[in-house]
């Protein structure tokens, strides 16, 4: 099938499928660039995209604007805005990726069989992949990113939140893309079609070989259960931090506190506090009141709020000091609160853990060896933190240069999804004219 002129976005299924389509094609032409190629053109979007930041920085005040009259919490207001040091920041990402290893090629395994057959599994790219996320225009660009250099194209859904912002970035990197003699159809919105366009993307099966959701639960939720195209799960993250009555209190305070309020829409930010009994009282003031100082509200437990009661009307904190809910253990906040828990020991905290967690990011902060093992094998969650901010779980911080999202299943790929999981693997079988007996 060929497609000159795309259907209008108001029939949306045709619509899709063009983009689909054009997708493919694209994709054939990217899937034999060398990485030269792919870097040079990485390069160019990058470069693009400094050039155009003033258009994108206007752009995304227009999406703003809109955000801030709906009521959006300030947490995911800050997650979809972009300055001209954000758009800087993106750029050097984008050009992270390109002095990445290409991973398009890399033998996995391999050998040669008694018969002389020569096997080799090697990695090749997924092909299209389609991606539905809110309020996030500085994904947009990293997934452009990743797909080219992993030889895939993308559709995007970037949402309503972000319209302005994705529509203005969308056009400087298809712009970038033709001037480097690629195809603009590697990268490409269905943002036009609307909600019916996300659904449309979901049942594009046989067009789009896989699709990420990167949003909140419920984002996420209706993406697993609703599309017939096979689905990488990301995961909302209520995330942990546990100290234990080794852990270094100034250490311990430092990292509760970075978690916590580093940045605080992210889906890495700390959600439960678990302090051991044992050093509680010490603890706890301490890190509460650097908190309070960041306006944080503590959501907190019995035990912790008989420890936190005097220190915060000390303070003037009362109002930053409430009971905690059962709600509250299971509750990604993505603001200035947290839920705060005084358990028994690292078990009673990996107890909790198992109960509540989203499989996200969990962190201990401990010197006692026998609990950071027991902590890092009994805890089921894409990423484990040992004495280190729970905010590390991420592509660019873990040398990935940019990520597709974090992924909480167990199937393909787990944690930041870089450039490998970008790809499968293929069979390489090459033989002298053998034939099975």
């Amino acid at each position: 099938m060929s497609v000159t002129t795309l259907p209008d976005p108001s029939d949306a299924t045709a619509y899709v499928e063009a983009l689909a389509v054009r997708a493919r094609a694209a994709q054939r032409a990217v899937a034999v660039a060398t990485r030269d190629m792919k870097d040079a053109a990485l390069g160019a979007l990058a470069d693009a995209l400094e050039a155009a930041t003033e258009r994108v920085v206007a752009a995304n005040a227009e999406d703003l604007e809109r955000a801030r009259a709906a009521g959006m919490k300030e947490g995911l207001v800050d997650r979809l805005t972009l300055t001209p040091e954000r758009v800087a920041a993106i750029a050097e990402a984008v050009r992270e990726v390109a002095s990445l290893p290409d991973p398009v090629g890399e033998v996995v395994d391999g050998q040669t069989l008694p018969n002389g057959l020569r096997v080799r599994r090697r990695r090749v790219p997924l092909g299209v992949v389609g991606m539905i996320y809110e309020a996030r225009p500085n994904v947009t660009v990293d997934v452009a990113a990743l797909t080219l250099k992993s030889g895939n194209a993308v559709l995007l859904r970037g949402g309503s939140a972000a319209e302005s912002s994705n529509a203005a970035i969308v056009d400087v990197l298809r712009a970038a893309l033709e001037d480097v003699g690629l195809p603009a159809d590697l990268v490409a919105t269905i943002d036009p079609a609307g909600r019916a366009g996300a659904t449309a993307l979901m049942q594009a099966r046989g067009l789009v070989d896989v699709l990420v959701p990167r949003g909140g639960a419920g984002l996420i939720r209706a993406v697993v259960e609703q599309s017939s195209v096979p689905v990488i799960e990301t995961g909302s993250g209520n995330c942990h931090v546990y100290v234990d009555a080794s852990a270094d209190v100034d250490d311990a305070v430092a990292i509760i506190v970075n978690a916590k309020t580093q940045r605080v829409g992210v889906c890495n930010a700390a959600e439960t506090l678990l302090v051991h009994r044992d050093v509680a009282e010490e603890y706890l003031p301490v890190a509460a009141a650097a908190l309070w100082e960041k306006g944080t509200t503590l959501h907190a437990d019995d035990a912790a709020r008989a420890v936190l009661t005097a220190p915060a009307a000390e303070t003037g904190h009362e109002d930053l000091l409430v009971p905690a809910t059962e709600k509250d253990w299971a509750t990604e906040y993505g603001s200035l609160d947290l839920a705060v828990r005084v358990v028994d020991d690292a078990d009673d905290a990996i107890e909790h853990i198992a109960r509540y967690s989203t499989g996200h990011t969990e962190a201990v902060l401990a010197t006692d060896v026998r609990v950071i093992n027991r902590f890092a094998s009994l805890v089921d969650s894409a990423a484990i933190m040992v004495n280190a901010s729970t905010r590390f779980t991420d592509g660019g911080q873990l040398g990935l240069g940019a990520e597709l999202g974090i992924s909480t299943q167990k199937l393909h790929a787990r944690g930041p999804m870089g450039l490998s999981a970008l790809t499968t693997t293929s069979w390489l079988v090459e033989g002298e004219g053998h034939v099975r007996p």
